[in-house]
Order: C-alpha cells, then sequence, then structure tokens
C-alpha cells in the first residue's frame, strides 16, 4: 500500500511540474499582468511553485517507500510529512471540485485516502518497549 502511495505521489509530482510549466509559458507567452505584477515575475514565480511543491511530493514518496522497505511506521518527521501532505491534498480536494470538477476531486480523496491509510496502517515504534509482557503485578491485583 505504500508503494503505491509513493507511485501515485511521483506521478502527481511530475503533473503538478507540467502544469505549473504550462502556466509559466502562457503567462510569459500571452505578456499578461495581474494588478501591475511583471509577467515576468509571475512566470518566474509559477516556476519556482512547481518546483517546490513537486519536490515536496517527491520527498513525501521517498518517505513512503522508506517506510514500504523498512515495514514500518515512519518516524516522528515522516509522520508530519505524511500529515501536512494529507491536508494539503484534502484542501486542494475541496477547491478542485469548483474549479476542475469531481473527477479531480475524486482523485485527489484517492490519494488523501492513501495517505492516511500508510499512517494509519503502521503501528508506531515504542521506544524502550520490551519484546515481552511488562513485568509486574496483574492489573487489579492486590499487593502483596
Amino acid at each position: 500500500m505504500a508503494w503505491v502511495a509513493a507511485i501515485v505521489l511521483l506521478l502527481e509530482a511530475v503533473g503538478i511540474v507540467f502544469v505549473n510549466g504550462v502556466l509559466a509559458t502562457v503567462v510569459d507567452n500571452q505578456r499578461m499582468s495581474l494588478a501591475g505584477l511583471d509577467p515576468s515575475a509571475m512566470s518566474l514565480g509559477t516556476w519556482v511553485m512547481g518546483g517546490v511543491f513537486g519536490a515536496y511530493l517527491v520527498l513525501v514518496a521517498a518517505i513512503l517507500v522508506r517506510t514500504a522497505l523498512r515495514n514500518r511506521a515512519p518516524g516522528r518527521f515522516g509522520r508530519i510529512a505524511l500529515i501536512t501532505c494529507a491536508v494539503v491534498h484534502g484542501v486542494l480536494g475541496s477547491v478542485t471540485v469548483g474549479l476542475v470538477g469531481w473527477s479531480a476531486f475524486a482523485f485527489m480523496m484517492v490519494v488523501l485516502g492513501l495517505i492516511v491509510l500508510v499512517l494509519v496502517a503502521y503501528e508506531p515504534e515504542r521506544v524502550g518497549a520490551a519484546e515481552g509482557p511488562a513485568e509486574g503485578p496483574a492489573e487489579g491485583s492486590a499487593p502483596a
């Protein structure tokens, strides 16, 4: 399951960079301006945003691959990255309903579901947990 989520995020990263590249090229070729902003600055900002968001998705995909290889829950940084990625997909999913349509919303919710599934499927490691049952009196027994 973590493998599937990683592959989907890698494909999404490529798609995000491609869409941002198309938008940047259109803004640059049309010499569009928004509220007096420089078109070349808007184009550069779109390229940078696509690259940063694509790199973020690749980072989360790498965390998912590491999780799959180790067959253990990700550490604190990995869990934080997965949670932020899930939140981003939830917010973007709600925005895409109105802007793109229900199919884009469904895709975003599938990715959100895959990320959440990875978060809850692996039991987090407990620091200092013994391999056997804890020593001591059983619950509810009176001390001797």
